[in-house]
């Protein structure tokens, strides 16, 4: 059962922004502290990755595991209006899906933080998952994603 009432839970779902989020931010400031210089949500790239290393041809998404339909505990199916979140969350999934190759195939390197990476049960150490973000950021192949650890 919700503890919010409909029009709350509508609220709160709309204030969730696509862009400057906290898992992104922690992700950001620890890179940038790390001495890695980057761009962000560059719009002439598909997908407008979160992060854009141009000296290594390498971008970051930070994704969050509800709105990318991630296989991960953080993941819940809503309850209500089940058919439209079905959908939607699988477009969004195809569409990620699309944006990936179209960065591969024009020669970046892809990398997917998922939020349960850094928040929830099954995370890992904020170290952890950030010497792995380096390690691909430096020389790293192709696409990698970085997600919770398994129990």
């Amino acid at each position: 059962m919700d503890v919010l009432t409909e029009k709350q839970r509508k609220l709160n779902m709309r204030r969730i922004g696509p862009k400057n989020t906290k898992p992104e931010m922690l992700v950001r400031r620890a890179l940038h502290a790390r001495g890695f210089r980057y761009r962000l949500h560059d719009k002439k790239l598909p997908g407008k990755p979160d992060l854009v290393f141009p000296r290594y041809r390498c971008v970051i998404f930070v994704n969050g595991c509800f709105w990318h339909n991630h296989n991960c505990s953080l993941f819940k199916w809503p309850k209500t209006n089940r058919q439209f979140w079905m959908d939607k969350l699988e477009g969004n999934r195809l569409r990620d899906q699309r944006k990936k190759e179209e960065l591969i195939e024009s020669g970046w390197r892809v990398l997917v933080i998922w939020e349960c990476a850094i928040k929830g049960v099954n995370r890992l150490s904020v170290d952890d998952a950030l010497e792995r973000a380096t390690t691909f950021i430096r020389s790293g192949s192709g696409y990698r994603e970085i997600g919770e650890k398994m129990p």
